[in-house]
Order: C-alpha cells, then structure tokens, then sequence
C-alpha cells in the first residue's frame, strides 16, 4: 500500500532518496507495506526496484529520508545492530549467490549456524524446509550440479529457514522458465499465508497479473503507480 500507515505497518519509506553521484535511483519515494502483505514492486530495468530492496536491509543507505522497519528506524540504528535487524528478512536474489564449495545442506544451515542453535535444531529445520521446497532428495547435492530452478528453490529454503518476518525477492523469477517461476511463486504464496510479508521486485508483469496482489510501480526511481 502506498501513503498512510498504522501499527500494523512492517516497512515505512518517507520521502526517500538515492543517488549514486549524478544517477537519481530513486526519487522522493513513499510507501507503505503491512505485516503479512504480498506486494510486487514492479517497473522496467533500471527503475530502482533493485535499490529499493537494498534500502530496507541496510544493503544501502539512503541519500535523504527516512525508512522504518518493524519500528526501527534505518537512520538511527547502531552498525552493532544492523545483524540483527537482516534477521528479520530473508533475501532472495536473482543469481542466488549460493556458495559454490558447499551443500544443499550447508548453504541453507548457514542462517541458522550464525544464531548458535543446536546442530539437532539446525538439521531439523533445514530438511523441514527442503521437503517444502521439494528439494530433499538434494540435500547433500553442490549448487553447480543443480539446475536453475533447483538452486532457485535452495534460495528460497536458504530465505525462509529462519522464519523471517519479510521476505525480499529481487527478480527471483528472472532466469527461470514460466513452469519454475510458477513453482517459485507457490512457494513464496506459502511463507505469506504462514504469516509473513513478501516483497518481490519483478518486471514480469504476466505474473504479477494472474496473482492479483498488491502492486507498487516504479519508473526512472518514482512510485507513479
């Protein structure tokens, strides 16, 4: 949703701007997202959907305006904290940065290693969320052995295995045929319906159309829609 806002709000943007020296990414934008919306940002390339994502986990910091997360605002936060607050979001990203030299499994049990759960815990977890994704059968599998959709779907396990309160996907259905971006989509409805807020950055307004969820526009760093 775009202006307002409540309690209920998860991500806020005020007037928010991003240059990169001359380059204008984004242009005063102002937003609104809820807890447990499933919004698409959408625009052609170039149009600052990628930069807004960084935004909102600190991936990037603004040039002006202010961004507020589960009640945290981005300007104020302590860089002690800033691990904290990427906890809250699982992230998704078009080329899946899967590390190359480890499993299925040690790519995934990453997240969860770093918040020192139990090793009983962590293998629990992570073949919980394979067979969500329909990926245990490739547990101890390397990403290059995989195809894209596969490692898409290791992507989306790796997001989710923390029980993020945002889902952020840039383009997460960029380099897949429309049979795996549908699988992909189904997933992610998944996560939404147990409770959590999802946030895609797509230009495939073919399956934005079909969702029929919420749909913020971008074009040349504004929301014109």
């Amino acid at each position: 949703m775009i202006d307002g806002g409540d309690n209920s709000s998860i991500i806020r943007m005020f007037h928010v701007h991003k240059h990169y020296g001359s380059k204008k990414a984004l242009i005063n934008a102002t937003l609104d997202i809820h807890r447990n919306e499933f919004v698409f940002i959408c625009g052609p390339s170039g149009a600052g959907k990628t930069t807004l994502l960084k935004l909102l986990y600190l991936g990037d910091k603004v040039s002006a305006g202010q961004i507020i997360v589960d009640g945290i605002n981005l300007s104020r936060i302590p860089r002690k904290r800033i691990p904290f607050l990427r906890r809250k979001f699982g992230i998704i990203f078009q080329d899946y940065k899967l590390i190359s030299t480890k499993t299925v499994f040690e790519n995934i049990a990453l997240v969860l290693e770093v918040t020192r759960n139990t090793r009983r815990f962590i293998e629990k977890k992570v073949k919980s969320v394979l067979r969500t994704v329909g990926m245990e059968g490739r547990i101890n599998a390397y990403p290059p052995s995989l195809s894209g959709g596969e490692q898409q779907r290791v992507a989306v396990a790796r997001a989710v295995v923390g029980d993020p309160k945002v889902i952020l996907a840039d383009e997460p259905t960029g380099n897949l045929d429309a049979e795996s971006s549908h699988i992909i989509f189904d997933f992610l409805n998944q996560f939404y319906n147990r409770g959590a807020t999802v946030v895609i950055a797509t230009h495939d307004l073919n399956l934005v159309r079909k969702t029929k969820k919420s749909v913020i526009h971008l074009n040349q760093g504004q929301i014109v829609a």
